[in-house]
């Protein structure tokens, strides 16, 4: 089983910014994909970034231009930097790694993001 450590979520003002990190026991190469995603109280869970093995990214549309993902495969650690923060933003924020072959989903615990005055 992989253990997937989320760390960096806490209580933010609108606009301010918060950075997050997601690290993985061993090489995040070994994934074909990592990512974020983000479950507010009382909506399902839902994509937030993606970075493919290969680097691809891909942004849900209501964050483009606000968040990044990156990663570090030094010490194994994927980034979500969070800029512009927006009450709607608040969620708890899950790191999420797949393998295809077979196919296989691997996710952290969470870490809770508050965007409020």
């Amino acid at each position: 089983q992989v253990q997937l450590v989320e760390s960096g979520g806490g209580l933010v003002r609108p606009g301010g910014s918060l950075r997050l990190s997601c690290t993985a026991p061993g090489s995040i190469l070994s994934f074909n994909r990592m990512g974020w995603y983000r479950q507010a109280p009382g909506k399902e869970r839902e994509l937030v970034a993606t970075i493919t093995f290969g680097g691809s990214i891909n942004y849900a549309d209501f964050v483009k231009g606000r968040f990044t993902i990156s990663r570090d495969t030094l010490t194994n650690t994927v980034f979500l930097q969070m800029y512009s923060l927006k009450p709607e933003d608040t969620a708890v924020y899950y790191c999420n790694a797949v393998r295809y072959n077979p196919y296989v989903d691997y996710w952290g615990k969470g870490t809770p993001v508050t965007v409020s005055s």
